[in-house]
């Protein structure tokens, strides 16, 4: 699309959507009309997850990458018994009456425009995690979806995990003791990057132009490409928002967290793998103070951890230790715990997460019940936590932010808080 044409629709985009974009009420046992935007990797595993429900119909998909669209296509045809209308530009989809909901799937930095943009159409949504790409993006998103009373649900589906209820509960039922810290961790080579490549070329097929969306414009290099865009600021976070989102999420239920923590301190940098083209940090500590506990992260490029585990959670407790992470839990008893120590046991994975996350969002759309398995108010708190540990790390500062007033104690962090979209795109206002 050439870019007048792309102003035109742009902005002819929201009065559309807005007056015809939503069909009537979904019955009781009518399926949702799903569409999924952005299809190669997590959208795609979350749209294969919902149609294993038999609870949606797939109506149309979206993809910037021809290659992946068609493939896609191709593949949900064999897999879910009918062709979906494929489309490149996400806006598309949002016009159609027939779509109830949508999945988002896109890099980081296009969550908070589709969603908006899916909210406006009279569109809920399911979108991946971190919900956005920065904390005014977070804000936006919730905005958007109070104002247009969509049902959302986040792709933290630990959350429907039942092994995971259960670790929170035993966190705060007492038979740890108190806990005074929580240990979270995410060692994975990945987040070190690769060796640097040339730039080039976008790839055949590729709208290199519509991947960077509003994003600042570069010249392509594959090394920020598929799989990769997560290590380098303008779209991602890093491990941080990758896994910490997840982990974070359930450290916070487990010490009864909802409101932000008083104090930020982190410290990272490319300490393990310097010569590689990423700019996310592989080694990450950052402390979360909430006054009467905290929560310490850390991550490395270097895939072990403790207590054997490569990433996790572990509940500091005075009477043992319950650490935990996709794979089971265990609890480890201080022998030295005044009253006793803590039993030990263990166990393991109990449902198909990801299957009943998925299944609770598209219940949640039929029923109109906003109260989905992770909300997108939870989804923003720890998009935030993510956030608010990148950003103390980058400048080197401990850092306290205001969530009412949307403010830093820190002049310097409030120029992180908000991405300058490139235009033509705007930063949604509700």
């Amino acid at each position: 699309m050439d870019r007048r044409k792309f102003l035109a629709s742009a902005g002819a985009f929201a009065a559309s959507v807005t007056a015809g974009g939503a069909r009537a009420a979904i019955g009781a046992n009518d399926k949702i009309g799903l569409a999924a935007i952005g299809v190669r990797n997590m959208g795609w595993a979350d749209l294969s997850s919902a149609m294993a429900t038999n609870g949606a119909q797939l109506v149309a998909i979206a993809d910037v990458d021809k290659n992946v669209l068609e493939r896609r296509g191709a593949e949900a045809a064999k897999k879910f018994g009918s062709k979906p209308a494929l489309y490149s530009d996400y806006r598309k989809v949002l016009e159609r009456k027939d779509v109830d909901a949508v999945i988002i799937g896109t890099p980081d930095h296009w969550h908070c425009l589709q969603f908006c943009d899916a909210c406006a159409a009279g569109k809920d949504a399911y979108v991946e995690k971190p919900i956005a790409n920065s904390i005014a993006e977070c804000d936006a998103m919730e905005a958007f979806a109070k104002k247009y009373k969509r049902v959302a649900s986040v792709g933290q589906q630990q959350d429907s995990s039942k092994m995971w209820s259960r670790v929170i509960e035993m966190a705060r039922g007492g038979s740890l003791g108190k806990i005074a810290r929580v240990d979270v961790w995410a060692n994975f080579r990945y987040g070190a990057g690769y060796a640097p490549a040339a730039d080039s070329e976008p790839p055949e097929g590729l709208d290199y132009d519509m991947w960077l969306g509003p994003a600042p414009s570069r010249p392509f290099n594959p090394r920020r490409l598929h799989g990769l865009w997560r290590l380098f600021w303008d779209y991602g976070g890093g491990l941080m928002t990758d896994w910490g989102v997840h982990l974070l999420d359930m450290a916070a239920q487990g010490l009864g967290k909802t409101s932000l923590p008083r104090r930020v301190s982190g410290a990272g940098g490319k300490f393990a793998h310097p010569e590689t083209s990423s700019q996310t940090f592989d080694t990450l500590n950052v402390n979360y103070d909430f006054g009467d506990s905290s929560i310490a992260w850390s991550n490395t490029a270097v895939p072990v951890g403790f207590y054997g585990m490569s990433y996790g959670v572990a509940f500091n407790g005075e009477k043992g230790v319950l650490a935990a992470n996709r794979e089971g839990w265990k609890v480890i008893p201080n022998p030295d715990a005044k009253g006793g120590a803590a039993k030990a046991e263990s166990g393991k994975p109990e449902n198909n997460e990801h299957l009943d996350h998925l299944k609770d969002f598209l219940d949640s759309v039929r029923a109109r019940n906003f109260d989905t398995a992770c909300t997108l108010a939870n989804g923003a708190f720890c998009a935030k936590l993510a956030h608010l540990g990148n950003i103390s790390a980058r400048l080197g500062k401990t850092l306290s932010y205001d969530d009412a007033a949307k403010t830093f104690s820190d002049a310097e962090a409030d120029e992180y808080l908000k991405p300058r979209y490139r235009a033509p795109w705007k930063f949604p206002q509700a």
